[in-house]
C-alpha cells in the first residue's frame, strides 16, 4: 500500500468514525429488558457530548396521555418540546421511558424507568450526583412516589401538575393506591423525600389534578424544613407543564443541586 493510500484510509477512518460519534446525539431511541419484557425508551443526547466528562441526567415521567408502546409520545409533550426549543444549548442527558397502556410509574413501569436510567448512566457516562427526576400529571404522582422509594437517589425533584392522592374516576391500579399512607398522607410522603430540593409547578385553575395536592406538599414540606420552592399558574389549567419548563431559572436551579460524595 503506497503513502498516499495509507493517509487516504486513514482519512477516511476519521471522517466514518466523526460520521459515528455525531449520529450519537439529539433523541435516540433505545430497549431496556425489564421483568422479562422489552420496553422502547428515549434518551436525548446533548449535541456538544463527548464520554471525557461527566453529565447530568434527567428522568422525566410523561403524563397518562403519552403511555403507549410507540416509544415516541412521551417525547412530544413536556420536556421534550422544551429541549427542542433550545437544542444547541441544552447540556444533559435526559432519560424519556414509555408507561404501558392502563399502567402507572409503578411496579413494573417504575422498574422499566428506573433499568432505562441506570442503562442510561453506563452507556452515556452520567453523573450519579447530579441525577434529577421531574414528571408531570400521572408523571408528577410517579415523581413523589418514585422519590419517596428511593430516598437519596435523585439530587433534585421538579413534581408538576402531580399530587399523592389520586383524584376520583382517574386510573390508578389498587396495588399504587397502597402507597399513599391513610394517616397523614402528604406529610407521610414528605417525610421520606426529607431534605431533598423540590421544586412543585401546578396551574390554579386545573380541573383534572386539583391544586390542593401540590399546595398540600409544598405546606408538607416546609412543615418539615424540607428545601421546597412552589410555583402556581394563575388561570392555568391543566397545562402548567408548558411555563414550567420554559422557566429559565428553573434550569439553572436544578442543574446547581448535586448529592454529597
Amino acid at each position: 500500500m503506497t503513502y498516499v493510500r495509507i493517509l487516504t484510509v486513514l482519512l477516511l477512518s476519521s471522517i466514518t468514525l466523526t460520521c459515528a460519534q455525531e449520529m450519537k446525539t439529539g433523541f435516540l431511541q433505545r430497549e431496556i429488558k425489564s421483568n422479562g419484557q422489552t420496553f422502547c425508551y428515549q434518551v436525548f443526547v446533548p449535541e456538544e457530548f463527548t464520554r471525557t466528562k461527566k453529565w447530568p441526567v434527567i428522568l422525566f415521567l410523561h403524563g397518562a396521555g403519552e403511555r403507549g408502546t410507540d416509544c415516541e409520545s412521551q417525547t412530544q409533550v413536556g420536556i421534550g418540546p422544551a429541549i427542542r426549543r433550545h437544542l444547541a444549548e441544552f447540556a444533559a442527558l435526559v432519560v424519556m421511558p414509555q408507561c404501558r397502556p392502563d399502567s402507572v410509574w409503578i411496579g413494573a413501569m417504575e422498574e422499566q424507568a428506573l433499568a432505562a436510567l441506570d442503562q442510561t448512566m453506563a452507556e452515556f457516562n452520567g453523573d450519579p450526583q447530579r441525577t434529577y427526576l421531574t414528571g408531570l400529571s400521572m408523571g408528577g404522582y410517579g415523581t413523589w412516589y418514585l422519590a419517596a422509594r428511593h430516598p437519596g437517589k435523585f439530587a433534585a425533584l421538579a413534581p408538576v401538575c402531580g399530587g399523592i392522592i389520586p383524584p376520583p374516576g382517574r386510573l390508578f391500579p389498587l396495588h399504587a393506591l397502597t402507597l399513599v399512607p391513610s394517616d397523614q398522607p402528604h406529610a407521610s410522603i414528605a417525610r421520606k423525600i426529607g431534605k431533598t430540593p423540590v421544586w412543585i409547578f401546578h396551574g390554579e385553575a386545573d380541573p383534572v389534578i386539583p391544586v390542593v395536592e401540590s399546595r398540600e406538599m409544598n405546606a408538607a414540606l416546609q412543615a418539615l424544613g424540607g428545601n421546597v420552592r412552589y410555583t402556581e399558574y394563575p388561570g392555568v389549567g391543566h397545562n402548567a407543564w408548558d411555563d414550567a419548563y420554559a422557566e429559565t431559572e428553573f434550569w439553572s436551579w436544578l442543574f446547581s443541586q448535586a448529592l454529597a460524595n
